[in-house]
Formats: structure tokens, sequence, C-alpha cells
């Protein structure tokens, strides 16, 4: 049987259509992940530097409100680990894997010696030179 040209069309432009609307969410989403980590850094940081610039010309911040400007920043560290889970399902099941509060009973907890195989690069690979390389 052949399908005629006509009918085959439609399809594919829908098939297009899905697939751009799919890539079109996760871009939304990335882009919105990335802006409220680039809003939270600079409402963290920006008075830090403003203040840090003003005391080195005037010399008139109290040490008190420069402190806590600075800890305000800190504390924009300690809320990326908050954001990036909650915008990032990716992130969350890598956080997922190592950490034992987060874990699914069903999931094995992985052993210490296939975490240093893996992050070390150690484990069997094809033989290289500097032959093959170049």
């Amino acid at each position: 049987l052949q399908v005629p040209r006509a009918l085959s069309q439609p399809l594919a432009s829908s098939e297009s259509r899905r697939f751009s609307n799919k890539h079109s969410k996760k871009a939304l989403k990335a882009s919105l992940t990335l802006g409220i980590l680039l809003g939270m850094f600079f409402v963290a940081w920006l008075p830090f530097f403003v203040t840090n610039v003003a005391q080195a010309v005037c010399d008139c911040v109290p040490d008190g409100f420069f402190d806590v400007l600075t800890w305000l920043g800190y504390c924009n560290s300690t809320m990326n680990p908050i954001i990036y889970p909650l915008f990032m399902r990716d992130f969350k099941r890598a956080m997922g894997k190592f950490l034992p509060c987060c874990r699914r009973p069903a999931e094995p907890r992985p052993s210490a010696i296939s975490l240093s195989m893996r992050n070390s690069n150690s484990g069997p690979r094809a033989a290289t030179s500097l032959k093959n390389v170049l």
C-alpha cells in the first residue's frame, strides 16, 4: 500500500509542531530558571557592590550595614541549592541518587568504589597513544 503524499504532509507538520512545542517549553523553562537565578544574584549582591564602591569613595558606610549586605550575598549561595531542584528535574534526579534523604526506596545506593571509578576515569578504556590522538 502506498500512502498518498497529500495525507502524509499534515502528519509531518503536526509532528514537527509537537517537536517545536516541546523544545519551546524547555527553552521557556530554562529561561525562567536562569532569570530567577540571575535575579536572586543581583538582588543579593548588587547592594554589596554598590556599597563597597561608596565605601571606597566616601568612607561613609557603617560597618554593621556593610556586614548585613555581605551576609545577604552569602544567603544567595544558600538559595542556589534550593532553586536548582525546584526548577530542574535533571538536577533533582542527580541529587536524589546521592543524598540519602532524597532517594527513593527502590533505588540502590551507589557504592563508593563505583563512584570513585566513575569520577576518576580509571575504568577500562581503549588504548590511546599520542599517535592515535593526533
